[in-house]
């Protein structure tokens, strides 16, 4: 028993040194799945098609939002580089304080570049869906 307590300790250690929290599955065919997500939430706003943009959101985010429409509407305003992006490049995958994010380079409509970041989270059932997106400057863009 104590040699299972110390194992456990020990890949619980070498998870955090990895970059990953204990549990934390990020396969190839996980990284596949979030990028399909995000890509499939990306043309649904190219369409205006909200409510399967909204289909893509965390349940906390579809609380938080209410319903596809309003959600629409904020991402509209608030995140034009998300929303019609001229060009989508996807980056690093990572965990930070026990979060999967995903780095997207985006260049909004306005020619802008931006790095969007997604926080991915995964469900019950083992599907991937968006918890959150922020625009930070994209660093070798000097934006």
């Amino acid at each position: 028993m104590r040699m299972l307590v110390r194992f456990l300790g020990i890949l619980s250690i070498l998870a955090v040194f990895a970059g990953a929290p204990a549990g934390a599955q990020t396969s190839d065919a996980d990284q596949a799945a979030i990028r399909q997500v995000i890509q499939s939430q990306m043309a649904a706003f190219q369409k205006d098609d909200g409510p399967t943009a909204y289909g893509y959101a965390s349940p906390t985010i579809q609380e938080k939002f209410v319903n596809p429409d309003v959600f629409l509407q904020m991402v509209k305003t608030g995140y034009p580089a998300v929303y019609h992006p001229r060009e989508v490049e996807f980056r690093e995958l990572k965990v930070e304080n026990g979060q999967l994010l995903q780095e997207v380079f985006v260049v909004g409509p306005d020619g802008k570049p931006a790095l969007a970041v997604y926080e991915m989270q995964r469900q019950p059932d083992g599907s991937w869906r968006i918890n959150g997106c922020w625009l930070t400057r994209a660093p070798d863009q000097g934006v």
